[in-house]
């Protein structure tokens, strides 16, 4: 099962190679963070938050945990919206009757596009 474990630590910007080399040995970690401003270390993966304690503990003295749960979900992106061949947007036009129809494209210089034709 994926974690989220953020750990309260005090460190300086020499430290931050050495916590992140020590901890991404360990296996089932997928992404680390440090950020020196906060003090925090933040590992995602499926690693063991002792495990990821103990490995910070011995190049920081002082590791605490502030919090172990899952990951956030994903930000999720919005369609863009549906357009036509032509650029114009797509609209749901009913379905065409089985009669001939004599259709005359509005811009002879674009593509061939149904919501801006004349029947």
């Amino acid at each position: 099962m994926v974690l989220k474990t953020v750990i309260k630590v005090q460190i300086c910007n020499k430290d931050k190679k050495k916590i992140f080399k020590s901890v991404s040995t360990l296996e089932g970690v997928n992404k680390i963070e440090i950020d020196v401003a906060k003090g925090t270390l933040t590992v995602i993966g499926d690693a063991d938050p002792c495990k990821i304690i103990l490995k910070a503990r011995k190049i920081v003295k002082c590791a605490e945990v502030m919090t172990i749960g899952p990951p956030p979900p994903p930000e999720k992106k919005p369609d863009p919206p549906k357009t036509s061949v032509c650029g114009c947007p797509s609209i749901n036009m009913p379905p065409y009757p089985c009669q001939p129809l004599a259709m005359v494209h509005m811009n002879p210089s674009e593509p061939y596009c149904t919501t801006c034709t004349i029947m």
